[in-house]
């Protein structure tokens, strides 16, 4: 029986960047860290290869985790930073956030790019912008609190 979502990951070719993007910019709390050698036979069996060596990073904001990767070995590939969010695969992670336009615009200034300014439809405000490996990230804000994990997708799309 599948009780929940309990974490999403992110890998990334500078760990220390996204730590401080997530925990500076966006309230994340860094709960645990570790890092493994290439012979470390659990996590290469977990990961179906041999001589995987990586850092890793667990974050906390509330209910949800973020687990952070960096992969020294093998050489990890590069996503497209532009791919866009009708892409297969996973596409983004949704932050709720209390103050939408006052949180684009701190974190608009801090640099991180939007694809517009946070859109109203009927029962919540959305915008998407994306980390430094540009990772989609959006912000939802719900006008109703009650709402607020709701499945959002069965709002009307018209405003």
């Amino acid at each position: 029986m599948i009780l929940g979502v309990h974490h999403t990951a992110i890998s990334t070719r500078d760990i220390q960047r996204l730590i401080g993007f997530y925990t500076g910019l966006l309230g994340f709390t860094l709960v645990h860290r570790h890092e493994w050698e290439p012979g470390a036979p659990v996590q290469n069996r977990l990961l179906g290869t041999q001589g995987a060596q990586a850092q890793m990073a667990m974050l906390r904001h509330h209910n949800c985790f973020l687990e952070l990767f960096q992969f020294s070995s093998p050489d990890p590939e590069m996503r497209d930073r532009e791919q866009r969010l009708f892409g297969a695969g996973l596409t983004h992670i949704g932050l709720v956030v209390s103050d939408i336009r006052g949180e684009y615009a701190r974190l608009l200034a801090a640099g991180m790019p939007f694809n517009s300014e946070p859109l109203a439809r009927p029962g919540l405000t959305a915008v998407y912008g994306r980390d430094p490996d540009g990772n989609v990230v959006e912000l939802l804000e719900f006008h109703d609190p009650d709402q607020t994990f709701a499945p959002h997708w069965q709002m009307p799309d018209t405003v």
